[in-house]
């Protein structure tokens, strides 16, 4: 019995995936406004749509589909995704520790500065499987839903974007 036909609120089932589906569309935009007005977007979407639900199916691959498909027809979405930084990120500084080092904290830096490039390296079919599965955490069938593309592709597209990215990993060693 999924979260339609037992009754619950479109509140109640949405809002638990806000910070999930915000960390997708900031990967997807490279832009922390842009991210906001997306997801603004598909919470109105999804509350107008609720009513077409259909009951026995993923509400989350539901809200995933609606906050790409919003995406994909944007002006963002349809133009070449701008690189994001992760240098701004202050919450990183908040989980510093007294006995990491500075040599530590630049190492770190660098590999992830380099896996967040080769994760924007990879064209959006190969992004968007590769964030949804090790990111968010959807499993192969869920993503299969949310993209609207067999369980097989899903495979497909996610080795071979894992492939791409240790590619491009060792091309910087």
């Amino acid at each position: 019995m999924n979260e339609r036909s037992r009754g619950a609120s479109f509140e109640e089932v949405a809002l638990p995936l806000f910070d999930a589906l915000y960390n997708y569309a900031r990967w997807m935009t490279g832009d922390l406004t842009e991210a906001e007005d997306l997801v603004q977007e598909t919470y109105l979407k999804g509350l107008k749509g609720f009513g077409s639900f259909t009951p026995g199916t993923n509400f989350r691959a539901w809200m995933y589909r609606i906050l790409r498909n919003t995406f994909l027809t944007s002006r963002t979405g349809l133009r070449a995704v701008p690189p994001i930084s992760i240098d701004e990120d202050a919450e990183l500084l908040e989980q510093m520790t007294d006995e990491e080092t500075p040599e530590w904290h630049l190492l770190q830096r660098r590999s992830g500065e380099a896996l967040r490039q080769a994760i924007e390296g990879l064209s959006l079919p190969f992004r968007e499987v590769l964030l949804l599965c090790d990111v968010e955490e959807m499993s192969y069938k869920e993503i299969a839903e949310t993209l609207s593309i067999p369980v097989g592709t899903v495979t497909s597209r996610l080795m071979r974007a894992r492939q791409k990215v240790r590619n491009a990993l060792r091309g910087l060693k």
